[in-house]
């Protein structure tokens, strides 16, 4: 189907709707309240706009109102319960805003429209997605149910001016990246190297991560090889072998010097300060945080152009925990979904697929620091010639997903308590799989496989 035909459509789904009554058609949106990515709200009126031009041209007296309600809740769990709490009343929106791991149980109970024949029917949007961003997309039943809304993705930021003042030659500091690629350099290297770095003078603190609970250092779990879900099952799973010896890499960190055991008690001013004003060598966290490394704040001031910008920062991803294995980047994207029962579900999707385009997505990503969901976003100059985001797209290539399963945030807080009882000493990395192994049991049952190793898990 051409945008043309789609076009046409939509009008002839109008005419339908309006030869019953002329009457406006509202389109209920639910998404968090954000003051930095206005689009997830607007994307979706100029959609509206477009269409109504359309159904005017038609002579077609139907319009179609969007009503947009940004929810002040916390986060983005919050707002998924929300939603599911209004779906089983019969009061929910007909397009919702979710972060990809709600898409199973939402898809499961009925308020996510299956959108495999959506995507196939609208290759000039959909055919051009990452491939990879799809597999967020999917529940344990192998099929689509929302769209991608945006993308990020997750690094470690390291000081290149810090190499240069151990001593470092520009080819091992420009070539740190393409070692990490290739597997020739691995998170202990990175231990090494952030140690070297604190000894020789150049750095109080190695290595920087997030305070409390979230999804950075998974993408380091991961590059011990550990999924967190069964493919087979739809369970999450507890690998111990894997999850232990990243638990071991953070500890001999801790131990070494490289990050100072109290990182989980530090705020969160303090850490990215601690980066900012050069105390600190590596720095792990998402793309967004060079809007505030390449601005004036923390009184620091770094250039806030490409070539500058990268002369003094690196990226890298994950690197892979053993000589020749893979590295690893972290992403979380949101979707848009569509309430099956609504009465206007086809326009709801036909809505969603107008937003996504490249120049709409495009308005999103560049104004609040997210990635392309699509290879033509990339081309647009817009998006181009944001230095920051064409690098980060760069490394979309490597993202894996926190799973699509709603007791994660559950899981993870365990897994969290793990670490951080590694980083202070509380608990050896032996002592804390234990613990996370009896918590997880407790806590949440058979929801969890405790096995010994990924080995114990069918691909």
């Amino acid at each position: 189907m051409t945008l043309r035909t789609f076009l046409l459509s939509a009008s002839a789904i109008a005419f339908t709707a309006g030869a019953a009554a002329a009457e406006d058609i509202t389109i209920k949106l639910w998404t968090l309240a954000d003051r930095s990515a206005p689009a997830r709200i607007t994307n979706i009126e100029d959609a509206a706009a477009i269409m109504n031009q359309q159904f005017q041209a038609a002579g077609v007296d139907t319009h179609i109102v969007i009503d947009a309600a940004p929810s002040t809740v916390q986060g983005w769990d919050d707002l998924a319960q929300d939603t599911l709490k209004a779906y089983a009343v019969g009061m929910g929106p007909d397009i919702a805003v979710l972060p990809h791991e709600w898409i199973g149980q939402f898809a499961e109970s009925g308020h996510a429209l299956n959108l495999d024949s959506e995507i196939a029917s609208k290759p000039w949007v959909y055919g051009d997605i990452l491939p990879n961003l799809w597999e967020a997309a999917k529940a344990t039943d192998g099929h689509v149910y929302g769209i991608p809304q945006d993308a990020e993705i997750r690094m470690f930021f390291y000081n290149k001016d810090m190499l240069r003042k151990i001593g470092k030659s520009e080819a091992f500091i420009e070539g740190l990246p393409a070692a990490v690629e290739a597997g020739e350099f691995t998170l202990d290297d990175l231990t090494a190297l952030s140690k070297e770095v604190v000894d020789g003078g150049a750095a109080e603190y190695g290595m920087l991560h997030r305070p409390n609970v979230g999804i950075d250092y998974l993408m380091v779990f991961q590059s011990f090889g550990v999924r967190f879900m069964d493919p087979e099952t739809g369970k999450l799973v507890l690998p111990k072998k894997e999850i232990r010896n990243a638990l071991a890499w953070y500890e001999k960190n801790a131990k070494e010097g490289v990050t100072p055991s109290d990182n989980t008690q530090m705020s969160w001013d303090t850490i990215q300060s601690a980066f900012k004003q050069e105390k600190a060598f590596i720095f792990h966290q998402g793309v967004w945080a060079v809007a505030w490394q390449a601005s004036d704040k923390f009184n620091a001031t770094w250039p806030n152009d490409g070539e500058g910008y990268f002369h003094k920062i690196g990226w890298i991803p994950a690197p892979a925990a053993e000589k020749g294995g893979a590295p690893v980047n972290l992403s979380h994207p949101l979707l848009y979904t569509v309430n099956p029962d609504s009465a206007h579900a086809q326009i709801a999707a036909d809505l969603v697929a107008l937003a996504t385009l490249p120049y709409f997505n495009n308005k999103h990503a560049v104004s609040s620091y997210h990635t392309a969901i699509s290879h033509a976003q990339e081309a647009m100059p817009a998006y181009r010639d944001n230095w920051a985001l064409s690098a980060a797209s760069k490394l979309m290539a490597r993202a894996k997903f926190v799973p699509n399963h709603t007791a994660f945030g559950s899981y993870n807080k365990i897994l969290f308590n793990g670490l951080q009882a590694v980083e202070t000493g509380a608990m050896t990395a032996d002592e804390a799989i234990e613990f996370i192994a009896d918590e997880l049991d407790l806590q949440m049952g058979d929801e969890v496989e405790i096995v010994d190793s990924m080995d114990a898990i069918a691909d």
